[in-house]
């Protein structure tokens, strides 16, 4: 059974920072993508960042400068690091994996940021 276990949520004063890890587990290849997504309140979910197994990465436009995906393709684990937080990037942050045709998803992970 493929799980995503996701780490370092929380409360950040804006200007903060953050780590974010996700861990893979019940997979018998590394996933050919691994990265990130989030969902703030009202709003749909949306791509905040992504890797490929050969560390090709894809970032929203809007988190570029601040944001960093990296992964570790032995542990099937993805980071983001995120700095210079704002109120906006206030939402839930999920894990994403795709392995062949598949997507799988992890429970996802508070992120609030207090102005």
């Amino acid at each position: 059974q493929v799980q995503l276990v996701e780490s370092g949520g929380g409360l950040v004063q804006a200007g903060g920072s953050l780590r974010l890890s996700c861990a893979a587990s019940g997979m018998r290849f590394s996933p050919d993508t691994m990265g990130w997504y989030r969902q703030a309140p009202g709003k749909q979910r949306e791509l905040v960042a992504t890797m490929t197994s050969g560390g090709t990465t894809n970032y929203a436009d809007s988190v570029k400068v601040q944001f960093t995906v990296s992964r570790d393709n032995a542990k099937n684990t993805v980071y983001l690091q995120m700095n210079t937080l704002k109120p906006e990037d206030t939402a839930v942050y999920y894990c994403y994996a795709k392995l062949f045709s598949f997507d799988y998803w992890g429970q996802g992970t508070q992120v609030t940021v207090s102005s």
